[in-house]
């Protein structure tokens, strides 16, 4: 009975295909340069890197063309040109993903190695974000892995362990 109810489950159960297809190869990555990073792990490579780029001395629009982030590209041509940072940075606030590297920017626009300790600490920031999502989509996988078994387990407790419970003392009551 027991058996059926778990096959009955496995059987009913939506298969997790999302996760699934996140593990295959992409046929559509770019050879060579990266044009965006895919998630918050390689965005926060890319602040190491551009942290790094800083910290070794190179100018900041440099160190922007050195990572080969397409949402910066613009902010680097902008510098070399000898824009005033506060609008070199402009296009960059516009966008999510670089919202936050273009406000710190802003605001040590004096000095690159103010901006490399910024940009290393925004590394820091956006891969303790990723793990913590991490840490509740895996908590989310448990709960959802534990309904299934509450639906076979749960009845044939009931049904095996005190359905006769029930009825034997309702009989002894009874006679």
């Amino acid at each position: 009975m027991t058996f059926l109810l778990l096959a009955l489950a496995v059987l009913l159960a939506p298969a997790p295909r999302r996760s699934i297809d996140r593990f295959k190869p992409r046929s559509h990555d770019p050879p060579h340069g990266r044009t965006k990073p895919d998630g918050p792990f390689e965005r926060a490579a890319t602040w190491d890197l551009l942290a790094a780029c800083l910290k070794a001395g190179l100018p900041v629009s440099t160190a922007i063309q050195a990572v080969e982030m397409k949402e910066l590209s613009q902010v680097a041509e902008m510098l070399r040109l000898g824009a005033d940072p506060v609008t070199a940075w402009a296009s960059a606030l516009d966008q999510p993903a670089t919202a936050l590297l273009a406000r710190a920017a802003r605001r040590t626009a004096r000095s690159g190695a103010a901006l490399a300790r910024q940009t290393a600490e925004l590394a820091e920031r956006t891969r303790a974000e990723a793990r913590d999502d991490a840490e509740a989509k895996a908590q989310q996988a448990a709960v959802a892995v534990a309904a299934p078994l509450a639906l076979c387990f749960l009845p044939a407790f009931l049904c095996l362990g005190v359905a006769p419970v029930v009825l034997g003392l309702a009989g002894q009551f009874l006679n």
